[in-house]
């Protein structure tokens, strides 16, 4: 369902580019959701088979699963795409930066200077200006809370969230990303619904939907949009090591019966991400199959 602000003209608005989404291959693991778009007037891109075009777009956690997707999805957008992710990754770093004819900047979201060196790698490489930040990087550290250490919740609270919020303060504050620019973040269903044995992952995914719905007033006023993606089930790399029943449960809880795919939380990214979907902010948008959990 789309929810159209009283005040806007649709043929000015971004409805077309929801519609388009929405009517598309695209949104096909995106079911029983509530798209809200504001009244402010909307330029269609040049071609909507490439909305991204000249646009520099930076993917944190780029190197493989979602991140990579995401980096694929951009490029074919045409999108230029710098792609982030730690030193641990640089391999695949490497390999999803030459895949989609980007630049790899390997670093830790969390490391104080990260917001300097992206800035420094924007200067260097794209005359100082990003588009589009698509805070995808996350790590998990599961324990039932009665077990979990500080460790465990702090790590998951500095990547997941703190690291974000960073992230985006900073490289809006210093001008890397002004008017027109695009901010997505990665949540979850998980920190819609929770999760046993995941409080920390959970709490840190809730603090996502917070981030960006709070966020969003502010940035609009820099002309600057904020909406976020909470992803069900997807077929990962990550989900793969979860045990085969578990994981058929977590198939089966949605109206789809099926997994969803990297590609479908990518392209709910690049849906945010287009010029033409500027009066889309403080959203957040399941990519769940429409699951039971949570609703």
């Amino acid at each position: 369902m789309v929810y159209l602000s009283p005040d806007a003209k649709p043929a000015a608005t971004g409805l077309e580019s929801t519609m388009r989404f929405l009517l598309s291959a695209k949104s096909a693991y995106v079911d029983g959701q509530v798209f809200s778009v504001g009244a402010d007037d909307s330029t269609p891109p040049a071609d909507w088979e490439k909305p991204l075009d000249g646009k520099v777009a930076i993917v944190t956690g780029a190197a493989r699963g979602i991140g990579a997707t995401i980096a694929e999805v951009f490029a074919r957008d045409g999108a230029h795409v710098v792609a982030i992710d730690v030193e641990s990754a640089a391999e695949n770093l490497a390999e999803t930066a030459s895949k989609v004819g980007g630049t790899a900047l390997w670093l830790h979201v969390t490391a104080d200077d990260a917001v300097d060196k992206i800035s420094e790698h924007l200067r260097d490489h794209h005359g100082g200006k990003a588009d589009i930040l698509v805070n995808n990087a996350g790590i998990t550290r599961d324990k039932l809370l009665a077990n979990m250490d500080d460790a465990r919740w702090d790590a998951v609270l500095a990547v997941n969230l703190l690291a974000p919020l960073r992230l985006t303060e900073g490289l809006v504050g210093n001008g890397s990303i002004g008017e027109g620019g695009r901010v997505i973040g990665l949540s979850s269903i998980a920190g819609i619904a929770g999760n046993r044995g995941q409080t920390n992952y959970a709490t840190t995914k809730a603090g996502m939907i917070g981030i960006t719905q709070a966020l969003a007033p502010g940035l609009a006023a820099k002309g600057i949009t904020i909406n976020a993606v909470a992803p069900g089930f997807i077929e990962t790399q990550m989900t793969a090591a979860i045990p085969l029943a578990t994981r058929e449960v977590g198939r089966r809880l949605n109206s789809l019966l099926q997994g969803g795919q990297p590609v479908d939380v990518a392209e709910a990214i690049a849906y945010f991400a287009s010029p033409a979907s500027n009066a889309v902010t403080g959203n957040v948008i399941r990519v769940c199959g429409q699951a039971m959990i949570g609703a």
